[in-house]
């Protein structure tokens, strides 16, 4: 087997998305190379990690970096990108299941500490010109504070290969990473990997927000996006 597709494999295993013949496959393999079987517990481990113990940042003061993963997270990090990513297509052209992967390991980088803010701030006059002055297009940004979800700031991120804005807002101890690019899409929410994913489209934009928040809350806040 491919080293992409062992990677592909064993994100796909962990999800109990293969049959039962590549299972076996996948774990014969596994039996034989001690190496393999440490990179699938390893990204096990950082699964559940997501899920159970990943801390959350307040917004900085300035603009900072947080401390970079451990090495083991590294690798981890390392897999789920390969994943995400393979066949460096855009966003636009990805399957949705292959999208929200996309969406939410991106997510996870910022989450756990790699790159969660570029720039620190409340004020959609700041955050707005930043991010014009960086991308083809200029998103727009919502302060949604009154309404419970707090503008924490925003960074340029990467998804199937594109370049989008992420501003990045907290619910109580819950981050939620609203992803916007030129486009449309039908609003849908999914699941993946333990995290909601929320689209929908208004005014040449596609909005999507990630987050481990609870599926009805998520949903409110795209609501209050799309009027606000």
């Amino acid at each position: 087997m491919k080293p992409e597709d062992t990677a592909t494999s064993l994100h796909a295993y962990l999800d109990g998305e293969l049959d039962a013949a590549k299972s076996r496959e996948l774990e014969a393999e596994m039996a034989a190379d001690p190496a393999l079987r440490a990179s699938y517990e390893r990204l096990r481990e950082l699964s559940a990690a997501i899920r159970e113990k990943a801390d959350y940042y307040p917004a900085p003061a300035r603009r900072t970096r947080m401390p970079k993963p451990s090495f083991g997270l590294a690798i981890a990090f390392a897999l789920i990108a390969a994943i995400a990513f393979a066949g460096g297509v855009f966003t636009t052209l990805l399957p949705r299941s292959s999208e929200d992967e996309a969406l939410v390991a991106s997510h996870v980088r910022a989450a756990l500490g790699a790159h969660l803010i570029d720039v620190a701030s409340s004020d959609q006059h700041t955050l707005k010109p930043w991010l014009s002055e960086r991308l083809p297009y200029s998103p727009p940004v919502a302060d949604l504070s009154l309404e419970g979800f707090e503008l924490l700031g925003a960074r340029l991120d990467y998804v199937g290969g594109q370049r989008v804005a992420a501003l990045v807002y907290k619910r109580r101890q819950h981050v939620v990473d609203v992803f916007i690019s030129p486009g449309g899409t039908s609003g849908a929410i999914s699941t993946r990997d333990g995290f909601n994913v929320q689209r929908f489209a208004r005014d040449g934009m596609r909005y999507s927000l990630v987050s481990d928040l609870n599926r009805n809350e998520l949903n409110d806040m795209a609501r209050l996006l799309e009027t606000h």
